[in-house]
């Protein structure tokens, strides 16, 4: 079958790959949709990342190249003779958390954060980016009757948002600030909205994005390269955002999130970081301003959790994924009409889906 391949940085090819049997806790997939996310340009521009270059991912025992994709829906088209609670024909979305099952925050329920984490499609595994996939059935999630199977590959970064929201303490009624409104900042301030914010603001400096923030919630749209983002929310807020949310991965936004939370508030980052930032301690310790790490949704045999609020919230429209859909492309069309046009600095493109039936 064809997939496209990560070799290296600037280097994904669409090629010729074994699809593989399926053993007992298994299923194959009829992969729909698989969304490119900001972790994968990531891998393209700067990697590798995630992804295991000369030593083998100590979970999935896989170094480059390996299947790329890890935002995905799909339909079931074979189960193991072990799988009993998922059958031939099931919308689903797929939870790429890898882990090891045996470091202490895998005993204690977190695999998301396990010692030796990984995604499927970053980290080795039958990726998204393909005409199928085989997968343990753990990572196979229902959709229902009621959620769009195109829909199920929105649900990786939805719960992305959906965990980011639940880390930061965000209660009914905060003055909420967002920085950058890419597909994850998209999420954030969906969930936000749906966790009861108050006022939303958003700082980003590209136009398009900005009025896709206000689709998804947003209240009031900065940008940054007109407007200083730290004085209009402070001046707004009575002393700054009681919860902000890092989501562009950048320094300035970095600084910006930070001292735009007032005193006793906090900062959640959400963003995966190709360098080092440089910020000073103080803005924190006089503030008593708390930052916080977020990482993805929870995995393993919790997998459903995070997915399966999410895929509760598309099925009654209290979130809403078309907002971050700017494009639909065959997977022959990955590398020149999906990944460089992410790049692209004057792209307006949010969520590009490949659809390997449309190539």
């Amino acid at each position: 079958m064809q997939a496209a391949t990560y070799h290296g940085q600037k280097d994904i090819r669409v090629e010729e790959v074994e699809e593989g049997g399926v053993e007992a806790d298994e299923v194959r997939i009829d992969i729909d949709s698989c969304g490119i996310c900001g972790s994968d340009l990531h891998e393209y521009t700067a990697g590798p990342i995630f992804v295991p270059e000369d030593d083998p991912h100590p979970v999935s025992g896989e170094t480059a190249p390996i299947r790329m994709g890890h935002e995905y829906s799909g339909t079931i088209a074979e189960v193991g003779e072990s799988v009993t609670d998922l059958a031939v024909g099931d919308a689903v979305a797929v939870n790429p958390i890898l882990y090891c099952g045996e470091c202490r925050q895998c005993r204690e329920g977190n695999y998301h954060i396990c010692d030796s984490v990984g995604f499927i499609g970053l980290s080795g595994g039958s990726g998204g980016f393909a005409e199928s996939a085989v997968i343990d059935a753990e990572h196979a999630v229902p959709l229902g009757e009621d959620v769009p199977v195109e829909h199920g590959a929105l649900v990786e970064p939805l719960s992305v948002g959906l965990h980011a929201v639940r880390r930061s303490g965000l209660q009914a009624g905060d003055a909420v600030a967002v920085f950058g409104s890419g597909p994850i900042g998209l999420a954030v301030i969906q969930c936000a909205r749906v966790a009861g914010a108050g006022t939303i603001f958003v700082s980003e400096p590209r136009d398009a994005r900005r009025e896709r923030a206000a689709d998804c919630g947003a209240a009031e749209l900065i940008d940054p390269s007109t407007t200083d983002p730290v004085e209009y929310i402070q001046s707004q807020t009575d002393g700054g955002a009681d919860v902000t949310f890092e989501v562009a991965g950048v320094e300035p936004s970095f600084n910006a999130a930070v001292e735009s939370t007032a005193p006793g508030g906090s900062t959640t980052i959400v963003s995966i970081w190709e360098e080092e930032v440089s910020t000073h301690p103080n803005t924190l310790v006089l503030g008593e301003r708390t930052v916080t790490g977020t990482l993805a949704y929870l995995g393993g045999p919790r997998s459903d959790e995070e997915y399966g609020m999410v895929i509760e919230m598309l099925a009654d429209g209290r979130l809403d994924p078309e907002p971050f859909i700017t494009d639909r492309i065959g997977l022959d069309e990955i590398v020149a009409n999906g990944f460089d046009r992410l790049i692209d600095p004057e792209s307006d493109h949010v969520k590009i889906l490949v659809k390997p039936d449309m190539t």
